[in-house]
């Protein structure tokens, strides 16, 4: 075998091995909860490079998937809304218009277009859901990708609990 393969496959395992024990490490039990607002980061395109001649890096479009997950085995909680913002905090559009319920261990899922820039690299989801009675919260991700040219971009963001 040749010494980069070698190395990049070191390098491999390293990036797994270091990911799946903080991921293993970092998780705990979260509470119980009737209701929550979630701010979710989205990218509809990164920013990469050197600013160069023309003082701008240069930037990649980002397809998004946004899975939201029922983590509750017993009960349905009730999706009420996704507000879909851009970098300046101006509102885009309501993904949820009217509310959706996911039964136990369901998911519900949005998309932002690769061709859908408006975001911008600052780009968030507000998510709105409640339960009849506390329930395990759901798991909200956003999976962002762009594989064009031979090369491959992807990565994933994870909501965190705000209050309104």
């Amino acid at each position: 075998m040749k010494k980069h393969q070698k190395s990049w496959r070191a390098l491999l395992c390293a990036l797994f091995f270091c990911g799946a024990s903080s991921v293993v490490v970092g998780q705990e039990l979260r509470p119980l909860v009737k209701a929550q607002t979630l701010y979710l980061p989205i990218y509809s395109h990164m920013l990469y490079g050197n600013l160069g001649k023309s003082g701008k890096p240069s930037f990649v479009l980002l397809s998004t998937l946004v899975s939201i997950r029922n983590t509750d085995t017993r009960r349905p909680l009730r999706v009420v809304s996704a507000r879909y913002f851009d970098t300046h905090g101006t509102l885009l559009g309501e993904r949820v218009p009217t509310p959706v319920v996911l039964p136990p261990l369901g998911t519900l899922e949005l998309f932002v277009e690769l061709n859908d820039a408006s975001g911008g690299s600052g780009a968030n989801f507000i998510v709105k859901w409640d339960a009849e009675q506390a329930i395990n919260p759901p798991l909200v991700e956003s999976l962002h990708v762009n594989m064009d040219g031979g090369k491959a971009v992807i990565f994933m963001t994870q909501s965190v609990p705000i209050s309104d």
